[in-house]
């Protein structure tokens, strides 16, 4: 098999009119070699096609989806599909197919500056809205979503609407699921937790703290980076298990509303 670099020498000097004698004397290969590569039928090892080749067309109707969406959902997803392959393979295959987009944004490494805050165990749960504008029931659903600053822990629990009530309702529901509540609670300025337009606490929901013997502390605005583990907690679920809730409800399988865990 000829290297790159013979390759090169050979098709330069075909170019220039030397014989194929002549080109094996001066690369040192055998003159049958150097014919049949000039021939175009020199015994080159053929790459194999690659293991997503069946999951091709899948994997680009998701990347036209979500151009960001996790490798590992990917992976998942593509297993529940076939895939019988280790996700290092999975990961490998994905980059040799190209199928990801570029995104300029994330080439240069992101344009904002974060900064890593340390959080004790049990200090602090943050809790942000997640809107599923598209359901198989035709209408948008609510999700309270709950998530432990330390460990990044988390749960969401469907709430009928946005108003105090409805909120506490579905805050006692996701404080069960996570075995109880932490000595502080991180929220923004979510509708039925502060009066709209400021960062006040509604009374009701100033009630609820005091009733679990917590603080709340509300984000200033513009920092929703403050809020990350909610935030992270909120893409999680957006990309991995709201779609994997759709396809059991349009296949006719069972799934409850209880909540949702991420490892």
């Amino acid at each position: 098999m000829l290297t790159q670099e013979e390759d090169m020498e050979i098709a330069a000097l075909r170019g220039r009119g030397w014989t194929v004698s002549a080109i094996a004397r001066h690369t040192g290969r055998d003159r049958k070699t150097v014919k049949a590569y000039l021939a175009g039928d020199a015994k080159r090892r053929e790459r194999a096609p690659s293991v997503l080749e069946p999951y091709r067309d899948y994997l680009a109707a998701r990347f036209v989806d979500d151009p960001h969406v996790l490798g590992t959902v990917l992976f998942r997803e593509v297993g529940g599909l076939g895939f019988d392959r280790s996700y290092q393979t999975f990961v490998r295959q994905l980059r040799v197919l190209g199928l990801r987009p570029q995104c300029e944004c994330c080439r240069r490494g992101g344009v904002d500056v974060t900064t890593e805050i340390d959080h004790p165990p049990g200090e602090e749960l943050q809790f942000d809205w997640l809107e599923l504008r598209e359901t198989p029931w035709g209408q948008a659903a609510y999700v309270l979503i709950g998530a432990l600053s330390h460990s990044g822990r988390c749960r969401g629990v469907f709430c009928e609407g946005q108003t105090g009530p409805h909120v506490i309702e579905s805050l006692d529901g996701v404080l069960r699921r996570l075995g109880g509540t932490t000595r502080r609670w991180r929220t923004d300025r979510m509708p039925g937790v502060v009066y709209p337009g400021t960062d006040r606490l509604l009374p009701e929901f100033v009630a609820c703290a005091k009733h679990y013997g917590v603080a709340v502390d509300v984000c200033p605005a513009r920092r929703a980076r403050r809020k990350g583990v909610a935030e992270a907690a909120v893409k999680y679920l957006t990309r991995s298990w709201w779609p994997d809730t759709i396809v059991v409800v349009l296949s006719g399988g069972r799934y409850t509303s209880a909540g949702a865990s991420r490892p």
